[in-house]
């Protein structure tokens, strides 16, 4: 049998299709929609008694094939003299090929069909067969059999479309759909643009299968290419097409664009002639929220009840309601939620989470938990985020009590807890020092089978160092490690910093060599460890050649925060005249001094009365516009006036709004 010779087919180059510079150039869209068409299916004129003969032929061979018979039916179609084969007998056996999964030998067969002057061409019968073999492409093959390559599949169709076999709407959105659910939206893009080019009647429905996956992938660039030459082939956007516009258009950022779009349907401007339903409405207010324009949000909630032909759901209210309590509105968020109940709309879980979260973030957690027993009474019932949200809040203003008392109703009403909430509790533990408790809260989460994560032993690990328990936090490090779950820089500094802290120099070079040989490069943070804790030791040298490493072999540039500390270490040791040269180093490699700089080296020079050093430092506070402290003022106020300088006090605090 012959080689697979299907022509090449000459695909449109994408830079060769103008991409619209604004959304509006491809709206709108003409009303005009070609008709639909299916298979065309070509007279095949055959003798009677070839018909009759080659018909007994294919009942033969279909019924060897229900029979899983294949080798008998193909051997009984070598048979048939060439001459008397007709395209019913070539798509009989096509079938019987691709179900059993010879797609080599039904690639071949077809191949046959497609040859120059052939009497047996393919037609609507043969682009059944191979669509319906398409759509099973994205199956694993049976008993070890071949699955059609996207190669095969793109030749395949073009084949056919080459003998005017194109498939219908219904059928090339089943194949474009399956492609982009399983992530080969390249695939589905060449595909339709083979068609395309070889003027298929399109309808909507198919592009809007890959306009749905080009939206979730954010690839807008295609979204808008694909819309454009929508519009360009006259064909009409289904509602659906509007609404995956809409959805792109705010993703994209373009809400402007989005509401512009509302307007026309919701007036049936320029030829639009499909209303905005509630998910549009929805999808544009959402937007709207998420760019800090909730105000323009709530007017499209006015304009949504004045009548579209559809009405605000809790969808559009809780988009609405955490725009506004995100913007700490918390009270208009409050009369969306009443307004709600006027409406008829049911608030659900999210509307509830939403507020509690809101509330929680703008320092009213007393009033988030009051809302959310409030609506246990209502009978509206929090979830595992309502509880995290307020066990968080609680321990973020320190009631650790109260936390742990939501985390005991959470499971005295049957919730049971996640893993977020149990992380929730075991970092506002350990920032409040309670290590023990949450250890405790670690071991019962794992009884019941959630694992911690990287975050959670990077947080007990802190916690832990910080009450100086090093070794129970490389007990924690190599459960961590056992379990599967490498450290990362955060877990490495964190061990650096906790050592230095410690005094325990040597554990903190061990970690920092480790975490290089792992492939961690030092970070600020690294450095900054090692050279405060250095300073905290008295061991100045040490810390000075860790700084100059910095310069030197390091590729990280040391901080504001690196500079005071050595600064603060050098004042302390009445090396003032090197504290400066820091300080004018700074300048020189462009680091900005903060007022925490300014006041270490103002102190140690008021200790050794360097004035005329001590204006100059003032004088560069002034032009850096760093504003002066109680602590700056205080030391000033004690040392100035003692040596006749009030009047330059004075002039240095005009014109400062001091934080005193």
């Amino acid at each position: 049998m012959s080689k697979l010779r299907f022509c090449k087919t000459q695909r449109k180059s994408l830079q060769t299709l103008k991409f619209p510079s604004k959304i509006s150039e491809f709206l709108p869209f003409s009303s005009q929609s070609p008709p639909i068409e299916t298979f065309e299916q070509p007279n095949e004129p055959e003798s009677k008694k070839n018909s009759i003969s080659v018909t007994h032929i294919v009942n033969l061979i279909q019924n060897l094939g229900k029979t899983q018979k294949l080798n008998e039916s193909i051997r009984l179609f070598n048979k048939i003299e060439t001459s008397e084969r007709n395209t019913h007998l070539y798509n009989s056996l096509l079938g019987i090929l691709f179900k059993s999964d010879r797609i080599d030998n039904a690639v071949v067969l077809f191949d046959e069909m497609l040859q120059p002057g052939c009497k047996f061409p393919p037609n609507g019968s043969t682009g059944s067969v191979i669509y319906a073999a398409i759509l099973n492409s994205d199956r694993p093959g049976n008993g070890g059999g071949q699955i059609l390559t996207d190669d095969q599949v793109i030749e395949l169709v073009s084949s056919l479309g080459k003998n005017g076999v194109f498939p219908d709407k219904m059928v090339l959105t089943k194949i474009i759909t399956m492609f982009c659910k399983s992530g080969k939206s390249n695939i589905a893009w060449e595909l339709l643009h083979v068609l395309m080019k070889m003027n298929c009647p399109l309808e909507a429905a198919s592009c809007n299968a890959l306009l749905t996956r080009l939206g979730r992938d954010r690839n807008f660039k295609r979204m808008s290419l694909l819309l454009a030459e929508m519009k360009e082939m006259n064909m009409k956007p289904s509602v659906v097409t509007f609404g995956i516009l809409v959805n792109y258009l705010c993703k994209s950022r373009k809400i402007d664009e989005a509401m512009q779009l509302l307007e026309k349907m919701s007036k049936n401007l320029e030829g639009i002639d499909v209303l905005p339903d509630a998910v549009m409405f929805n999808t544009v207010i959402d937007g709207l929220c998420k760019m800090g324009r909730h105000g323009e949000g709530l007017d499209l909630l006015k304009q949504m009840k004045l009548g579209h032909g559809c009405s605000p759901n809790n969808v559009t209210y809780n988009c609405l309601i955490d725009g506004f309590a995100k913007a700490g509105e918390i009270e208009t968020s409050l009369k969306l939620f009443d307004e709600m109940g006027e409406e008829g709309v049911s608030p659900d879980v999210v509307t509830l989470n939403v507020l509690v979260d809101g509330m929680c973030k703008h320092e009213r957690v007393g009033s988030a938990l009051e809302f959310f027993s409030k609506m246990q009474d209502k009978g509206l019932k929090g979830n595992a985020v309502t509880y995290s949200v307020l066990i968080s809040a609680f321990c973020n203003v320190n009631n650790i009590e109260k936390a742990m008392e939501i985390f005991d109703e959470m499971v005295r009403s049957c919730r049971v807890p996640d893993a977020i909430v149990y992380y929730s509790l075991i970092n506002g533990l350990s920032r409040a020092g309670r290590l023990d408790d949450a250890c405790f809260i670690k071991s019962k989460m794992q009884d019941i089978g959630f694992l911690l994560d990287r975050l959670g032993y990077n947080v007990l690990i802190s916690g832990l160092l910080k009450k100086n328990k090093l070794d129970k936090a490389q007990e924690f490090l190599k459960e961590m490690i056992d379990a599967g779950i490498p450290p990362d820089e955060v877990t490495y500094n964190t061990i650096i910093s906790g050592s230095c802290q410690s005094g325990d120099f040597s554990t903190a070079r061990q970690v920092m060599k480790s975490m290089t040989e792992k492939g961690f490069a030092p970070t600020v943070v690294t450095y900054g460890a090692l050279i405060h804790g250095y300073c905290k030791a008295d061991k100045f040298d040490d810390a000075m050649k860790i700084f100059n490493d910095m310069g030197s072999n390091s590729k990280v540039p040391p901080n504001t925060e690196i500079y005071n500390m050595l600064i603060g270490s050098l004042c302390k040791t009445k090396d003032v005249e090197s504290a400066v040269s820091l300080l004018d180093e700074m300048e020189g490699k462009g680091v900005i001094p903060n007022v925490i700089t300014y006041n270490a080296v103002l102190k140690g020079l008021s200790e050794r009365n360097r004035l005329d050093k001590a204006f100059d430092v003032m004088d560069k506070m002034a032009k850096q516009n760093c504003n002066p402290n109680y602590v700056t003022m205080e030391i000033l106020a004690r040392w100035l006036p003692q040596v006749g300088e009030t009047e330059r006090l004075k002039a240095f605090v005009k014109g400062y709004s001091s934080s005193v």
